[in-house]
């Protein structure tokens, strides 16, 4: 299995931090698998509940409440935060619903991604189908594609 998508392996121009949810920490273990990971990874948070999600990446309270832990707003601000947290050039972000249950009325296999960095701000929404392990590799899938088209 390819763990990061071609092009990826030779970054100098910027730094990572990751805000993860559905994806538990897939994403940074992905990055920090390749030697000279250091160059590039600041770190990353596994903000599983809304607790971390306010008091750790300073997501609004108001944000929680009012479109939930599974939203567009809640993976923009947590890929924002979690940028200024690290003071990494870049912020990437997950939160979903994995399975087998569904989260807040919404359904498995819905999960946002986000990706910031000084100039841009992308958040895009899927629909992934599988078991809970495929969803997040799904997701964590997407989130390289996401991060390929803002820096390659």
């Amino acid at each position: 299995m390819t763990l990061l998508p071609k092009g990826l392996t030779d970054v100098e121009n910027f730094t990572l931090a990751t805000a993860e949810s559905c994806t538990g920490g897939l994403v940074a273990s992905r990055f920090t698998d390749l030697s000279g990971a250091s160059k590039y990874f600041k770190g990353g948070v596994v903000a599983y509940t809304n607790e971390i999600k306010r008091d750790i990446l300073h997501v609004k309270a108001e944000t929680l409440e009012t479109f939930g832990a599974v939203s567009s707003q809640t993976a923009l601000e947590m890929a924002t935060n979690v940028r200024e947290l690290f003071n990494a050039t870049i912020g990437l972000s997950t939160t979903g619903v994995a399975g087998p249950l569904t989260s807040e009325g919404k359904p498995v296999g819905l999960v946002y991604a986000a990706i910031v960095g000084e100039d841009f701000s992308e958040v895009k929404e899927f629909h992934f189908a599988g078991s809970r392990t495929e969803i997040k590799f799904q997701a964590a899938d997407e989130v390289f594609n996401l991060l390929m088209r803002h820096v390659a």
